[in-house]
């Protein structure tokens, strides 16, 4: 029989890949057409590289945040986005991909091991615990994920 614990590290997880009511990101990223990844859209402030970059800087923020005692954030807003004049390429898109892939991974690894412990506030933070950290992450990926759909199917004429 589970135990709670373990379905909720389980359903964390879940919400964390996504795909129960919304796609996931390894299905967006799979048909996402890479060679407009830096092309401006009008009315936007951002190019869909540099939403995926957004993400995969505040991931990986929450990531060291959650378990390194020593991690410095970066200065908000500023530090959370890619310079404007980097619009992105083929080549960053492919890498913010498979760093933000490993870093989600690392960060579902966290959640899967039973030393760690969902509900004790982070010594080094101000009250935050990895249960709230986790349900972050999930939502700040949620949101931008649908914003890149969002601009995929604009790109895409559709």
């Amino acid at each position: 029989m589970e135990t709670n614990e373990h379905t909720l590290r389980e359903q964390l997880i879940s919400l964390l890949d996504g795909g129960n009511a919304h796609i996931s990101f390894d299905e967006f990223v799979k048909d996402f057409p890479v060679e407009k990844c830096g092309d401006q859209i009008d009315g936007l402030p951002y190019t869909a590289w540099q939403v995926l970059e957004h993400m995969r800087i505040a991931q990986w923020d929450i990531l060291e945040f959650s378990r390194d005692p020593n991690h410095v954030s970066p200065k908000w807003p500023k530090g959370y986005w890619p310079q404007k004049e980097q619009s992105g390429t083929p080549e960053l898109w492919n890498e913010t991909v498979e760093k933000f892939q490993s870093d989600l991974e690392a960060f579902e690894d966290l959640l899967r091991d039973p030393a760690t412990d969902l509900h004790a506030k982070i010594a080094h933070g101000t009250g935050q615990t990895i249960l709230r950290e986790a349900l972050v992450l999930a939502d700040h990926n949620s949101n931008h994920l649908g914003a890149l759909v969002i601009m995929h199917r604009i790109i895409n004429g559709a």
